[in-house]
């Protein structure tokens, strides 16, 4: 029963959060056309960044919402950027046209499965859902973070407006 207890003790551990906040690990947008900008470009910024299927409605109702966001705290220093990361996603066509429908004002890249994974800090046996979203303050530090089966109110501008202004008023 113990060893049981103790399995168990460890996978919670093994498949949980690193705590927040905590700085932004290293990570590259990789956009069509060859463009690669490392997320460090951005500091001093605030950043909303969304991890994106582009088949995914959630998704494509996502980005809609960040692409309101940019436009009206661009000024104050906010700056949207997604990624898209499954396997269908992985022609710069693919990219191309979900930036023309659903993210016209902000920057759209793509990656892999394993980095962006890696970049959540999630575990690689822990199940993920689409999608998923990270605000990071002026200084690199990741200040929220969608849990791995999706956090709802990181997905609406009801949820992301107060954390956004929250975090433009920081200096």
């Amino acid at each position: 029963m113990r060893r049981v207890l103790a399995l168990i003790a460890f996978a919670a551990i093994a498949l949980a959060l690193p705590p927040l906040p905590r700085p932004a690990p290293a990570f590259t947008i990789a956009e069509p056309g060859g463009r690669k900008t490392p997320l460090s470009a951005y500091k001093g910024k605030v950043v909303l960044l969304g991890f994106f299927s582009p088949t995914c409605p959630h998704c494509q109702q996502t980005s809609k919402t960040f692409s309101g966001l940019q436009q009206a705290f661009a000024a104050e220093g906010l700056q949207a950027l997604a990624v898209t990361f499954n396997p269908e996603a992985a022609s710069e066509s693919v990219v191309k046209e979900f930036r023309s429908r659903y993210a016209q004002n902000f920057p759209v890249g793509m990656s892999v499965p394993a980095t962006v994974v890696d970049f959540l800090g999630f575990s690689v046996m822990e199940r993920y859902v689409y999608p998923q979203i990270v605000l990071i303050d002026r200084k690199g530090m990741i200040r929220a973070q969608s849990d791995p089966k999706g956090t709802p109110e990181l997905q609406d501008l009801t949820g992301l407006r107060p954390k956004i202004e929250a975090l433009l008023k920081e200096r």
